[in-house]
């Protein structure tokens, strides 16, 4: 069904003035036929038309860090975990706006069946990049879910890569490094795989064409990554002035993941941020390592968005309908402008994904994967809580909006 929007105030996230009094018509193919800035947009015949009367209209959201619940098979049934995990995606299109998602790494594939139910149509769900399982070495980095793959030596590594690929993955996540959660042994200063080990990984990846999603945590893995050729460098707690030299110099991205740093009981700022801490329960362990952690890893990212790195927004946690929003609080916090924030949740982070040319922007020609929010995220990055529509190419499959005494939405 074609659709004209009227009476929108336009953030295209090309340009950082929004724009007033604008319509937007949506063809039958889901994408943007045109943008009429002096809101003097005829209706197409048959067309919804809808009146947003002076809401934001923007690109939905992203996040492009995530993982499934952390359940075992003990925990839960294999078919439970994969429900699951689809009711969770399904619920941060339609609750808050989030359009698309890239997975860390998740057992049994179920990213790569979820990526398969929502392109058949069948479901409506957000745009899935699939990971499949994350790699690293035996004693590596959070092993104790299984959503990890233990490898040893070259060939250990170049034959998960292959069965990756096998299982219809997009890209290949490398834990590189330790982390902030994990036993004693599991610390983000150490690096674990050996120079021939990472060679032999990256080798392949270039051979069969696969990005590499690299979890690198200090200057010496951040460092192997890019000189290696990673497409994105997840975390990065602790680097150098050669990492952010690499950065520019290979074109590479850099997914910051401040909450798992930066949410915790001591550095809570605000409402939302206190309401999630009280759902997920964090180990002191875990707030003790996160916060010894928080002031460096706060750094590091305000001198990579200085210097003009390349950055898109992932937030690592669950659950997934407040991770995104909570990740762009915290990038607000640490020194990033709303028009930066908004820019990492939506072009540049459809831009990681590949899908660049067709989403992350309203502009002619661009599917229409749109939300509209009542307040300017500009003044505020928290109104993008404010959600009134869900527009999945064209379609709105979420509407939020409360009809006044008499009112009838269309």
């Amino acid at each position: 069904m074609r659709t004209l929007l009227t009476n929108a105030t336009l953030i295209d996230c090309i340009d950082a003035t929004p724009k007033a009094h604008t319509a937007v018509a949506i063809g039958d193919d889901g994408r943007i036929a045109s943008i009429h800035l002096d809101g003097a947009a005829p209706a197409p015949q048959g067309a919804n038309v809808i009146d947003l009367k002076g809401a934001y209209l923007m690109p939905g959201l992203w996040d492009v860090h995530i993982h499934p619940d952390y359940l075992t098979l003990a925990e839960a049934p294999l078919a439970d975990q994969v429900a699951l995990f689809g009711h969770r995606l399904m619920s941060a299109l339609t609750d808050s706006g989030i359009v698309g998602f890239r997975c860390a790494g998740t057992h049994s594939f179920m990213d790569v069946a979820w990526k398969r139910a929502f392109d058949t149509g069948l479901f409506v769900g957000p745009r899935l990049y699939a990971s499949g399982h994350f790699l690293t070495t035996t004693g590596g980095h959070f092993l104790t879910t299984g959503h990890a793959l233990e490898c040893d030596g070259p060939y250990g590594f170049v034959k998960a890569i292959r069965e990756q690929i096998k299982h219809g993955v997009d890209h290949i996540k490398l834990n590189l490094s330790g982390g902030i959660m994990g036993p004693a042994w599991d610390r983000h200063w150490h690096s674990f795989l050996l120079d021939d080990e990472i060679r032999a990984a990256f080798e392949i990846c270039r051979q069969r064409e696969f990005k590499v999603m690299a979890h690198a945590t200090n200057p010496d893995a951040v460092k192997n990554a890019l000189k290696l050729g990673a497409h994105s460098v997840e975390h990065g707690y602790i680097m150098d002035d050669e990492c952010i030299e690499l950065f520019l110099k290979r074109d590479a991205w850099y997914v910051p993941t401040l909450a798992i740093s930066h949410l915790t009981p001591n550095q809570a700022g605000n409402e939302w941020e206190r309401s999630y801490l009280k759902q997920r329960n964090l180990s002191p362990s875990l707030c003790c390592r996160a916060d010894a952690a928080s002031d460096v890893h706060a750094a590091w990212f305000r001198k990579a968005l200085n210097a003009g790195v390349k950055m898109a927004l992932g937030s690592d946690i669950r659950p997934l309908k407040d991770a995104a929003l909570l990740e762009m609080g915290l990038w607000v916090k640490d020194g990033a402008s709303p028009w930066q924030t908004l820019l990492a949740a939506t072009r540049h982070a459809a831009a990681v994904c590949g899908a660049g040319d067709d989403l992350g922007t309203v502009e002619v020609g661009k599917l229409a994967d749109l939300i509209v929010v009542a307040a300017n995220p500009l003044a505020d990055i928290n109104n993008v809580r404010q959600l009134q529509l869900v527009l999945k190419e064209g379609r709105v499959v979420s509407d939020k909006r409360v009809p006044q005494s008499g009112e009838i939405l269309k």
